[in-house]
Formats: structure tokens, sequence, C-alpha cells
């Protein structure tokens, strides 16, 4: 079987927790196509604008609309997009915090971007990882 029961689904605490989750996660890919639109506009001035702020701000703005899907789908009871979020929303963590550690890699203003992103990130996967969610897309 790959998704779950509407009766699962409709439990006030299955519904709290992708409330919560679709909110960080449409936050996540807010910021993110702003930040796309902002690199657009100051695209002239390459001490603010780099090719690695480019393709950083690509790589995160395609991963936070493949992570609503993800929600979206979960949310109406798809294991395996249950999974991907998962995944993806934990790795897409784990760059953020290389992106923020690494000194001198990335302009502050991206840094300090990464950061939110990547606390809306840290919700998500607290979220999905949480004993409610793990038990009611556990495969049976």
């Amino acid at each position: 079987m790959t998704t779950i029961s509407a009766q699962g689904l409709e439990h006030p605490r299955s519904r709290s927790a992708f409330r919560l989750v679709r909110g960080l996660v449409g936050g996540y890919l807010g910021l993110s196509v702003l930040t796309l639109v902002g690199i657009f506009l100051a695209r002239g001035d390459q001490s603010v604008v780099t090719g690695a702020v480019w393709v950083r701000a690509i790589i995160v703005a395609v991963s936070a609309v493949l992570t609503l899907s993800f929600v979206l789908r979960a949310a109406r009871g798809s294991r395996r997009a249950f999974l991907r979020l998962r995944i993806v929303s934990a790795v897409m963590l784990v760059a953020i915090v290389v992106v923020v550690a690494l000194p001198g890699a990335f302009p502050v203003w991206l840094r300090i971007e990464q950061g939110v992103c990547g606390l809306a990130l840290l919700g998500v996967v607290l979220v999905v990882n949480g004993r409610h969610l793990r038990a009611l897309f556990a495969g049976k």
C-alpha cells in the first residue's frame, strides 16, 4: 500500500503537523524566490552576485519547489512523498549548514538568507521526523 488512510490523515495532530510543515516550506519557497529576484536585480554588481550565488540560489529554489510538492502529496497520504520529504529536507538542511559555516565561500547576505531557510527546514525536519507522522507513515 502506498497511501495512508483518510482517518489517519484527518487526525487533529496530523492536520496540525502538515499545516505547520506547509507553512514552513511555503516560507522557504517564498524566501528562495525573493532571493532569486534580488539576485536578478543586482546581477550587474559582481561583489554582490557571483556565479556561485546564482547556482546556489537556483538549487535552493528548485529544492523548495520539490519540497512543497512532497509536502502536498504526503499530506494526501503518499508514503513515497513523505519519505522524499524527510530525505530532501534533511539533505538541504545539512547543505545549508555547510554554506553558512564556510567562511568566504558566499557573501554574508546569502549566508544570512540561507540561515533563515535553514531554520525553516529545521522545523520541517523536526516535525516530519516526529513520532506522530513517522508512526502514521510506517510501512505495514
